[in-house]
This record gives C-alpha cells, sequence and structure tokens, in this order.
C-alpha cells in the first residue's frame, strides 16, 4: 500500500512512513513534530483505506490517501476515471451564492432537539461506505475584497457541489480540496460534523 500526500501545490506518492515524514518535514510551515509523525505512522500502518485530511493548526491542513497506484501518473489517471470531469476539477460546481446569513430553524423552541437529532444521524452516515454521486452544500464563510477600499470582508456563503466519493466525509474532503484552490486561503469553512455542511447520496450514476 502506497501513500500519497499533499499540502496545497506539494505533492507526493511514496512507498514508505520514513519518505512521507521527509516529505512533510521538507515543508516549512507544516513544522513537522513528533505528535504529527506519530499520527502518519499510525495512519500508514491502519486499516483505515479512508482519506485523511490532517489538520496542523487552525486553517493549514494536509491530505494523505492509501493508494494501490506505484506511480503519481497512475494515480492521477485513476482519480480522473473516477471523479467529476469538468473545467473546475474533481468537483461539478452547482451553486455558489452569498446568503445574509446562516440557514436556521423556524422553530426555535426545538432547534436544539432537532439540530442533536440531524448531528447524530450525520456522524452516522458519515462515515458509511457507499461509493457513488454526492451532493454536498456548505455555508462558509468566504473572504472577499471590496474593490472601493481595498479592504476584506467574511460573507456568509452558500456552495453547493456534486462529486464522486466514497463516503460522506469524502464529499466533504473533496469540495474542501476544491474550495481550497479557488477561494481565498483565509476563508473558513464548516466542521463536516456541524450543521452548517449536510450531504444527500444521489446513487451510482445520474441521469
Amino acid at each position: 500500500m502506497n501513500l500519497y500526500l499533499r499540502y496545497f501545490s506539494n505533492e507526493t506518492l511514496v512507498t514508505n512512513v520514513e519518505d512521507a515524514l521527509s516529505f512533510l518535514e521538507s515543508i516549512d510551515e507544516i513544522g513537522l513534530n513528533e505528535r504529527i509523525a506519530n499520527d502518519v505512522r499510525m495512519y500508514f500502518e491502519s486499516e483505515n483505506r479512508f482519506p485523511k485530511r490532517y489538520k496542523v493548526r487552525p486553517k493549514i491542513y494536509f491530505i494523505m490517501i492509501k493508494t494501490d497506484a506505484n506511480s503519481m501518473e497512475e494515480f492521477k489517471d485513476y482519480r480522473n476515471r473516477n471523479s467529476v470531469k469538468t473545467t473546475e476539477g474533481e468537483v461539478e460546481q452547482v451553486e455558489m451564492a452569498e446568503v445574509e446569513e446562516p440557514p436556521y430553524h423556524p422553530n426555535p423552541a426545538g432547534y436544539e432537539h432537532d439540530f442533536r437529532r440531524m448531528r447524530d444521524r450525520l456522524y452516522t452516515n458519515l462515515y458509511d461506505e457507499r461509493y457513488g454521486w454526492y451532493e454536498g452544500v456548505f455555508c462558509f464563510k468566504r473572504v472577499v475584497t471590496i474593490p472601493v477600499t481595498g479592504k476584506n470582508e467574511y460573507r456568509d456563503t452558500r456552495f453547493v457541489a456534486r462529486c464522486k466519493a466514497m463516503s460522506g466525509i469524502d464529499c466533504y474532503n473533496r469540495i474542501v480540496d476544491h474550495l481550497h484552490e479557488r477561494v481565498d486561503k483565509r476563508s473558513q469553512f464548516p466542521s463536516a460534523r456541524g450543521k452548517n455542511f449536510s450531504f444527500t447520496f444521489l446513487g451510482t450514476c445520474l441521469e
């Protein structure tokens, strides 16, 4: 089993954990330490086949994906065959629109109960493996520049996209990767387990 790692535009495919750690150590922003090294070793040696988005510190992540591919070309060819092929990359953008505020439950008295029930259901389903098409919905805080003043501000933005994925968490990671390359890096994305991310399994094919 080989390991693909990516940090923004830096990427590699390695056959052992020591090469993976050497790659991470070469990136000063990650600040490789014993905690990160142990987590990478545990992931590499585990039976977990799900992609892992590792949080180094707030808004700083790197991606790890286990693969049977023996080269970067083989890995990317496999991903291209099993991902959405659009000019936007691996995720097909359906909608991105600014909203005045994140959506809230119309009945405040029952909101907390409904949210806990939704959170528990989402957590259960998030890691269920079922390969096919997913639609993910984000409400995130996007950093935009005001042309007149040149200053930046956060704007609540609703983003909807469809992609092929192995699970709800894989759908989440793919969409976050997509947005990381297209919006200001200071934008704030919701937790996969929070109320501002939801997903729907659409089936193994789309009409």
